[in-house]
């Protein structure tokens, strides 16, 4: 069993390329199957989820091949199978995406309940909500969505809750439907402008995507194109998390600090120094963190993706912070690890209260899921003696090479099995 073993290090200092976003990157993906040719996707991290959807692609007829570093080629022959078996979908809640194009291009689609990280239930009512909104008719039987439609027609989508994969889905499905689509209470993500990017480089009409309200104009023929994913968010809050514990100063090539100016808010308010230049971000810690209190929220609130770094930094930062989880319940269950490395958090429902200390105390812990796992990682940095992060098979699924980039930036951390 693989094992990532970390000890405190010193103040980090280099470069670090971030890599494309994994939550853009399966987006675009499953968009493949909207028509038929081939695909170049550029920018696409080498991490185990994209292998999981690259796999579920192959299993319904096209084909999925590595080119260069971070590029894939995918074909879409045109004939393919509507149908994601769950041996795939279980792997990765992602995969529900390709309900959308699917039933949207081929009338029909048969695709398997999600599985995924493991913070709470996360329902796909809105998904199946704003799909019969355009016209689909669904049955479920033995652990399967059935998905049924002639020909979808546009409709005005109100969501209760601005979802990223409902979004995402509705866009999908509705750039082939009969006439306008409008989406109400849109989420606003990056990785939402991002996919309209790519759904209008194929010929597709969407507008106002990053915005609540995203307006759909079906058309009749899409193209296969090429396109670049946008910096993955999520691994520069990392790598940001990891210098703000273990203190030192780093680039990031290729970060976009307009799509977390919250986080660096925050950031900044706990005592670090970010700021953006012509090749990426700038990031120093040079002195201890300041606690501070924070939520999650809906972009371009704070994300529940950046929590676990943000707790993480708490747990070695002065006084005490209080931090809410509005958006998934469940989502605390690695504080129980932190705890273990001898932080002092005390956690109330949606809530935790988290007491800075000097510093934690290496001990064995489990990574739970790809974030959680890898502010495990973070965390680490400033903790007397080895730590042992077990099941890292999850940080594979969100990082390339994470271990080598900490590596590669001063940190005192090696993979073994």
């Amino acid at each position: 069993m693989d094992r990532i073993l970390v000890r405190p290090s010193g103040p980090l200092s280099g470069d670090v390329k971030i890599n494309g976003a994994k939550n853009s990157a399966l987006k675009l993906m499953a968009a493949c199957t909207l028509a038929q040719g081939t695909y170049l996707l550029k920018e696409v991290p080498d991490i185990t989820d994209v292998q999981s959807m690259a796999e579920l692609l192959r299993s319904m007829g096209l084909t999925v091949r590595n080119l260069e570093t971070n590029q894939i080629e995918i074909v879409n022959p045109g004939d393919i199978t509507p149908e994601a078996p769950y041996e795939q979908v279980e792997k990765m809640r992602a995969s529900i995406v390709v309900l959308g194009p699917l039933v949207s291009t081929y009338g029909k689609a048969r695709v398997a309940l999600p599985g995924g990280d493991d913070f709470g239930p996360r329902p796909i009512d809105m998904h199946l909500k704003g799909l019969e909104a355009l016209g689909v008719r669904f049955s479920s039987e033995h652990g399967y969505i059935e998905a049924e439609a002639e020909r979808l027609t546009g409709s005005r989508v109100v969501l209760d809750f601005p979802s990223v994969g409902a979004t995402e889905n509705i866009m999908m499905a509705a750039v082939r439907a009969r006439g306008e689509t409008i989406i109400e209470n849109a989420a606003r993500e990056p990785e939402i402008a991002d996919l309209a990017a790519f759904l209008n480089r194929m010929g597709a009409k969407v507008l106002g995507a990053g915005s609540s309200t995203v307006t759909i104009q079906g058309v009749d023929n899409l193209v296969a194109v090429e396109h670049t994913v946008i910096p993955d968010r999520i691994e520069v809050a990392t790598y940001l998390s990891a210098v703000g514990i273990a203190g030192g100063e780093i680039n990031l090539l290729g970060a976009r600090a307009d799509h977390m100016d919250m986080l660096c808010q925050k950031l900044g308010e706990m005592g670090m120094r970010i700021s953006s230049d012509s090749t990426g971000l700038w990031a120093m810690a040079s002195k201890g963190l300041q606690s501070v209190d924070l939520a999650t929220l809906p972009y371009p609130g704070l994300a529940t993706d950046y929590k676990p770094f943000l707790v993480a930094m708490l747990s070695v930062a002065d006084v005490v912070g209080i931090v809410t989880e509005n958006l998934f319940s469940g989502r605390f269950r690695y504080v129980d690890e932190l705890i273990r490395m001898g932080a002092e958090i005390r956690t109330e429902g949606h809530h935790a209260v988290i007491r800075g200390v000097p510093k934690l105390s290496g001990a064995p812990v489990r990574a739970h899921d790809i974030r959680a796992g890898a502010a495990l990682v973070t965390a680490a940095l400033k903790a007397e003696g080895e730590t042992e992060i077990r099941d890292p098979h999850h940080i594979d699924r969100g990082y390339e090479d994470l271990v080598g980039k900490l590596k590669s930036l001063g940190a005192d951390i090696d993979r073994v099995n």
